[in-house]
């Protein structure tokens, strides 16, 4: 079996780090998808692909690979600048703004 460990990034609708702080084991798929020729729904008869687990450490998710004989390919996390403005979201609504309001 395969698999690849990671750190999460955060999804497009999250403005937290929620559950980006763990790290994520993934089976990599080992049949590809098919067709349903009747209702066209796209099935597999991999159930390896419906099992993520979560550890809190990079360390703690690849002793699990190598006890249970899992070869896991660990991928780096990359990190972001972080987008802090410095008055924040209150400098929209602020008396002492230099250029006028355009909304």
């Amino acid at each position: 079996m395969r698999a690849r460990i990671y750190k999460p990034a955060r999804t497009a609708m999250q403005s937290g780090q929620a559950k980006t702080k763990e790290w994520v084991l993934d089976y990599a798929p080992a049949t590809a998808r098919e067709i349903d020729p009747l209702m066209g729904w796209t099935s597999s008869d991999d159930t390896q692909r419906q099992v993520r687990l979560r550890f809190d450490t990079q360390e703690a998710a690849e002793a699990y690979a190598r006890e249970n004989g899992i070869e896991a390919e660990v991928q780096p996390p990359q990190s972001r600048k972080p987008n802090i403005r410095a008055r924040g979201y209150g400098e929209n609504f602020a008396t002492d703004r230099k250029g006028n309001w355009t909304h």
